[in-house]
C-alpha cells in the first residue's frame, strides 16, 4: 500500500484525493518514537523530494518531513530553499527540525538569497532562535534594503539572547536614533532575558527605554518591564 501511495504522489495536487496518500499519512503517524520507521518513511519522502513532483506534491513531502525529519534529509531541502517555489515550505520543515544541520542550511542560503526569500530564511533563523546566527543577522542590520534590515533585526529580536541584544544596541547607538525595528526587537530580547531570569540585562535594556527621550508608548513598554523585573526579584 506505502508503495502505491508514493505512485500517487507523483501525480498529487491539492485537488487530488488524499485518501491515496492515507498510507503515507499512517507511516509518518506510526512513526513516532520509532527510529527504524522514521528513517525508512524519512528515507522514501526524500527519495520523492528529489524526483519529478509538482510543486503541491512538493509542498505535501515538506510537510511530512517537518514531523519526521532528521538531519539526514537536510541535503534534500537546502537545495529548495533559493528557490521562490519552494523556498516557503522547505523552510517550514528546516525550522521544525531540531538537527543543527538544518540551521546551518539556512545559513549557507543567507548569502544566496534576495528579496523574499531571503527575508524568509532571515525569519527562519529567528524562528529556531538559532545562537549561531547573531554574527550574520547582525551584519544584515546594515543592509541597503529596509525590508531586509528589519527582518534581521525582529530575527535577533526573537532569538532572544544576551549576544542579540548586545548586537542591538551596537547598531541603535551607530544609528544615532531609535529605529522603530531595533528598539521592537530589543523590548522583544529584554522580555525573552526576564522569562529566562536573566533579569540583570533584561533590566539594563528596560532601564534604557524608559528615559524621558523615548516615545510615550516605548516608556510605557520599558516600564511595564521595570515592573515585571522588579516582582521576579522581590
Amino acid at each position: 500500500m506505502l508503495d502505491t501511495a508514493f505512485e500517487a504522489l507523483k501525480k498529487f495536487d491539492w485537488g487530488s484525493d488524499l485518501g491515496a496518500l492515507a498510507p503515507i499519512e499512517d507511516a509518518v503517524t506510526a512513526a513516532h518514537g520509532k527510529p527504524e520507521a522514521r528513517h525508512e518513511v524519512e528515507t522514501r519522502l526524500v527519495t520523492a523530494l528529489q524526483g519529478e513532483l509538482s510543486r503541491d506534491a512538493r509542498e505535501y513531502v515538506c510537510r511530512k518531513l517537518a514531523i519526521v525529519g532528521t538531519a539526514a534529509c537536510v541535503p534534500g531541502l537546502a537545495p529548495l530553499l533559493v528557490n521562490p517555489e519552494s523556498s516557503h515550505m522547505s523552510r517550514f520543515a528546516l525550522e521544525q527540525i531540531p538537527a543543527p544541520e538544518a540551521a546551518q542550511a539556512l545559513r549557507d542560503a543567507l548569502s544566496r538569497a534576495s528579496g523574499t526569500v531571503k527575508i524568509g530564511i532571515i525569519s527562519s533563523l529567528g524562528a529556531r532562535r538559532d545562537a549561531a546566527s547573531v554574527p550574520p543577522l547582525g551584519e544584515l542590520l546594515q543592509d541597503g534594503d529596509a525590508a531586509i534590515a528589519r527582518a534581521a533585526a525582529l530575527a535577533l529580536g526573537a532569538i532572544g539572547s544576551a549576544d542579540s541584544a548586545a548586537v542591538l544596541q551596537r547598531s541603535l547607538q551607530a544609528a544615532g536614533g531609535s529605529p522603530a525595528p531595533i528598539v521592537d526587537a530589543l523590548l522583544h530580547c529584554a522580555e525573552t532575558l526576564m522569562a529566562a531570569n536573566k533579569l540583570t540585562e533584561a533590566t539594563a535594556i528596560y532601564q534604557a527605554f524608559a528615559q524621558d527621550n523615548q516615545p510615550r508608548l516605548v516608556r510605557l513598554a520599558a516600564n511595564r518591564g521595570l515592573l515585571a523585573c522588579a516582582s521576579k526579584q522581590a
